[in-house]
């Protein structure tokens, strides 16, 4: 995998672990955030937590099957994605508006993007 890929996946990754963190196993979770977020190798984890390095491989692709399954199923990622896309271009339309009509919307905006 490429690094260009690998940061997609990273980011995917995360992004899915922000929205069903909570739903995976202990274990899953403890994995995921050594190797995605703190950037642990597969050798560091697996020496961790006393357990093959393919264990430690294992459970990550197991967990990043869930994320996906959980994302496939519920959305909500792909959701906060469209709301923060078009909160982006409303904020864009807002700009180019006359001074006096930009203040009300642009509360609007921040209260849409505060909901977030």
């Amino acid at each position: 995998m490429n690094g260009e890929n690998a940061l997609e996946k990273t980011n995917r990754i995360n992004a899915l672990f922000d929205f069903y963190g909570p739903l995976l196993t202990d274990k899953q979770q403890t994995f995921l955030k050594c190797y995605f977020h703190d950037d642990y190798t597969l050798g560091e984890i697996a020496a961790d937590f006393r357990i093959s390095r393919q264990a430690v491989y294992e459970h990550l692709k197991r967990a990043e099957q869930v994320l996906e399954e959980y994302e496939a199923k519920l959305g909500l990622a792909a959701r906060h994605s469209r709301l923060n896309a078009g909160i982006e271009l409303l904020e864009e339309q807002i700009a180019g508006l006359p001074a006096e009509w930009r203040q009300p919307l642009a509360r609007t905006a921040a209260l849409l993007r505060s909901a977030e």
